[in-house]
């Protein structure tokens, strides 16, 4: 078989073009040496957002098209994604009052026509925003969203299988040669497949992964860790906040989980793709942000949790991590020959534009490739999105499944939406949710995540399909790995 295009990674990026393009009609087979979402596209800091800092950059292009599909995705995936209010503590020192309200109005200017409230001014009456900082500053109000980062990359994939491409985890690209119009590659498993066009998604990896193939890149790709924390709550309340930082950076604190919240994120430039691990310097920097705004103090013993990605991003030369474009840049090579099959490399990229990459992606290879693509995913919801309102849908859902009770409930409608039902086909009471690991998670969940969501391992399902790796109990890892086995995965 031929294949119209041959993917190389399951990120963000190489799920969401198997999505486009599969929904186009194309034949899609694209391979992931790991899990899905298993580097850069699980380690993000949970935001769908434009990038309110990108502004002081000039970067408006990107601002407006990722505040354009913020407003997308919310409209995709009400169940993943969720609107998020943001506080921004006013630092005259870094930046003076004029412009941080200037880049905020600018900022819902390039939004356009949106559903999230528009930013304004903190209030007297804000007591719980200001309740935790420092001095009762000044500040400011703003709205984003905030998305469980590898979900999104499963739901992706699995619109993307609906529609006919083939997801193959735990599976690398080893070898590719052009042959005539159709490359022909050989992958870690033994097998060889054929393709008329390759695209590497693979991130951190891209240039490796060229090199594998044995094409040169000409743009370049900067490395750049991401590290954060993750600290007992720091404050109440179901919004978030921005922090300024004298080196004129910025760290979000964020909501995350039951009782916890999420601190990042740092800019560190690395050499290699394997170096995504928080150091102490991070840690510092990280909770040195966090105390120069919040009352509370917090230190090494309140860290519950790290983790790191590593960002590949084009390189256009900036001086500093900071100031490198968050842009992408989508990279044709045909060897020099017109007839030759092409390969498509993906330099940057982020969660929140993800569709609109895979869009312009299969644009540029559409010449190459005879066809005109439609933009089908544009106001498409994501597997299990119908929702018209998520909370009126949680409601229905403990009024449904009462045997699941509400913090499950709410748990299950979040990750699987209106799929939840067909998850939950003819379970009727707890004893029909199978064998129970801890937290909820029951063996009828865990076989929807084996058969369906490409879940091999118990690390894919604690900490990529559910979150509950932070809470799980001794032994659950392991419980989890004998029943997977017991089923052949």
């Amino acid at each position: 078989m031929i294949h119209d295009l041959l993917i190389v990674g399951g990120g963000i990026n190489g799920a969401a073009i198997a999505r486009e393009a599969a929904l186009n009609g194309l034949s899609v087979l694209l391979v992931e040496k790991d899990d899905l979402a298993a580097a850069t596209s699980s380690a993000s800091t949970k935001l769908i957002h434009g990038g309110l800092r990108y502004l002081e950059y000039y970067d408006f292009k990107l601002v407006r098209e990722a505040l354009i599909e913020r407003e997308r995705l919310l409209k995709a995936a009400p169940h993943l994604i969720h609107p998020l209010r943001f506080v921004l503590p006013h630092e005259h020192a870094i930046r003076p009052w004029w412009m941080v309200r200037l880049g905020l109005i600018l900022y819902d200017h390039l939004a356009g026509r949106i559903s999230l409230p528009r930013s304004r001014g903190l209030r007297a009456g804000d007591a719980l925003y200001r309740a935790p900082l420092k001095d009762g500053r000044r500040g400011f109000v703003y709205s984003d969203a905030r998305v469980d980062d590898s979900r999104l990359v499963i739901l992706n994939a699995r619109d993307a299988a609906d529609h006919g491409a083939t997801i193959l985890t735990r599976i690398a690209l080893i070898a590719a040669v052009r042959d005539g119009a159709v490359w022909r590659a050989t992958l870690s498993d033994g097998r060889t497949a054929t393709a008329r066009a390759i695209v590497n998604a693979a991130g951190p990896w891209v240039a490796p992964v060229n090199a594998q193939i044995g094409v040169a890149s000409r743009a370049g790709a900067r490395l750049i860790k991401g590290s954060h924390i993750i600290v007992h709550q720091l404050f109440a309340g179901d919004h978030a906040y921005i922090l300024q930082q004298p080196d004129r950076r910025i760290v979000f604190a964020i909501p995350y989980l039951d009782g916890l919240t999420l601190v990042g994120t740092t800019d560190v430039p690395v050499d290699r793709a394997e170096d995504a691990c928080i150091d102490a310097v991070e840690v510092a920097y990280l909770l040195d942000a966090i105390n120069r705004h919040f009352t509370r103090r917090t230190g090494r013993q309140d860290i519950v949790a790290t983790y790191s990605g590593i960002r590949s991003l084009y390189d256009d030369g900036a001086s500093e991590a900071r100031q490198v474009t968050r842009d992408y840049v989508l990279e044709l090579d045909d060897g020099g020959n017109a007839d030759a099959p092409p390969l498509l490399s993906i330099f940057g990229g982020k969660i929140t534009t993800g569709r609109r990459l895979a869009e312009d992606a299969l644009a540029k290879l559409a010449p190459r490739l005879g066809i005109t693509p439609a933009k089908v995913t544009r106001n498409r919801p994501l597997p299990g999105g119908e929702i018209a309102d998520f909370d009126t849908f949680v409601a229905g859902a403990i009024a449904r499944w009462p045997f699941l009770g509400a913090a499950r409930a709410r748990r299950m409608a979040g990750a699987y939406g209106v799929l939840l039902a067909t998850l939950l086909d003819g379970v009727t009471d707890e004893s029909g949710l199978g064998e129970d690991f801890g937290h909820g998670l029951t063996a009828c969940e865990v076989a929807w995540l084996a058969d369906r969501e490409w879940a091999r391992t118990a690390e894919d399902i604690l900490w990529r399909r559910t979150r509950i790796g932070l809470s799980a109990p001794a032994g659950m890892a392991e419980r989890l790995t004998a029943f997977l086995a017991a089923r052949g995965r």
